[in-house]
């Protein structure tokens, strides 16, 4: 035992030191939420790049209609230039080419001819175009031959919009509001943070001991160390330099929710909007207003209705649960072989469950109750990450309690299979490993 803390405090020292560690744990949340921020960035900013749309509007119903959005503009041509331009639009300058057919009100149809694919954006934007003009044209048809006055205006006060306000009943009979977004959000972070951090800290293990072995350092460790208390020593400090770095993490964004929560307070948005207001010089309240503290207040309410302490709990135990499994085999593949190549061939048949769960991950935050659900969250290979996708939705404790069974029961004949295959491969060099020498070296009694 005493062996197996050295190692595991030389593995933890050695990785928790490193200047990389320190700067990544610091930088990462930073550089992710800078990354989301660019990705939203781009996604509202309006597109700048000019395009010249040729509009031929065989039905004439449209001539005019057609306003200018953004850098796109849009030109009306006669049918002789439409013909034209339908075999050579390359080198006229416009971008594409807008077909109106004549019966465009009983087909629902139009065409664009362009030389590139168009973006997806330009496309909804002509889609939008036309269906509002023809249900405009038809709202105004059947309003004309109603003759009802104000039809117009008594139809517009028919448009509703309904907000679906979700309540969570609880068993003791109180209800308290939720969000399907808030827990849909949460349980695909909570899956995909499981998921980073078993495979890039399983795979740590397993380039920590091909490198080891590779060196010869191994021979050395091994002659007065046991390959199983080495094995654990890895294993598990590995594992502590993982929650290291998610405590750091943890620590940091419960620092950021209370510096948010104090700025989107309903006193500081107060202030925060008068201020604004008298440096515009007294601009209407509602522009000055910075920030809407009523949606965060409300926000930070559904989050913290979540099951928060289960959410954590959870987290910690299919972290642990999750990484002691797939470090156990990976160390076990790193100790088998004896080079990149091989090692490759054999990751990917044991990780393949755990890339398959984060693959089916937004089908299972998106219907937590189906079969499919259930399924991966019970086998233990996908339970880390698809387990954890259905907590913030709220499920049985039974099945809480299998998933963590089976897992459990799973991860230790993995530690133990892992640890046999570690004791023989360590020492074994130059010999290509397949599944009938692994089975040997399983039933090997000493």
């Amino acid at each position: 035992m005493n062996n197996t803390f050295l190692i595991l405090k030389q593995e933890y020292l050695k990785r928790v030191k490193k200047k990389s560690f320190i700067i990544l744990t610091i930088l990462l949340p930073f550089l992710v939420a800078g990354v989301y921020g660019l990705v939203i960035y781009f996604s509202i900013k309006d597109d700048t790049e000019e395009r010249k749309i040729a509009v031929y509007d065989e039905s004439t119903l449209f001539l005019g209609q057609f306003d200018d959005t953004g850098a796109t503009k849009y030109y009306f041509i006669p049918e002789d230039k439409y013909t034209e331009l339908k075999t050579n639009l390359k080198g006229s300058g416009y971008y594409g080419l807008l077909y109106i057919p004549r019966d465009i009100y009983s087909n629902n149809q139009a065409q664009l001819i362009s030389e590139k694919q168009l973006p997806i954006e330009l496309a909804e934007q002509m889609e939008r175009k036309l269906s509002r003009f023809i249900e405009n044209d038809k709202r105004q048809k059947i309003i004309d031959e109603s003759g009802i006055p104000d039809l117009d205006e008594k139809l517009a006060q028919t448009r509703t919009s309904v907000r679906l306000s979700t309540l969570k009943l609880s068993e003791s009979g109180e209800t308290t509001e939720s969000s399907s977004i808030v827990a849909f959000i949460a349980s695909y972070a909570m899956g995909l943070i499981i998921y980073f951090f078993v495979f890039m800290y399983g795979a740590m293990v397993m380039r920590s001991v091909m490198e080891e072995k590779k060196n010869r350092i191994i021979e050395v460790i091994i002659s007065s160390v046991k390959p199983s208390q080495l094995m654990a020593g890895k294993v598990i400090g590995t594992a502590l330099v993982g929650l290291t770095q998610v405590a750091i993490w943890v620590t940091l964004g419960g620092i950021g929710l209370v510096v948010v929560s104090s700025l989107f307070a309903p006193e500081s948005a107060q202030q925060m909007g008068q201020s604004l207001m008298e440096a515009q010089g007294g601009m209407n309240p509602a522009a000055a207003q910075a920030v809407d503290s009523n949606q965060f207040t409300e926000v930070m309410g559904m989050i913290s209705n979540l099951n928060l302490p289960l959410i954590l709990f959870s987290f910690v135990f299919y972290f642990l649960a999750g990484y002691l499994l797939y470090s156990a085999l990976l160390g076990a593949v790193g100790a088998a072989v004896d080079n990149d190549e091989d090692s490759q061939q054999m990751v990917f048949p044991v990780t393949f469950p755990l890339i398959l769960s984060i693959m089916l991950l937004f089908p299972i935050a998106k219907n937590p109750e189906g079969q499919l659900a259930f399924w991966t969250s019970i086998i233990p290979f996908t339970s880390p990450v698809a387990m954890m996708a259905r907590i913030p939705y709220g499920l049985p404790a039974w099945e809480l309690l299998l998933s963590m069974f089976m897992l459990v029961l799973t991860t230790v004949g993995a530690i133990y299979a892992a640890a046999k295959i570690y004791r023989v491969g360590l020492l074994m060099y130059g010999k290509k490993v397949n599944l009938k020498e692994l089975v040997k070296w399983l039933r090997y009694k000493n």
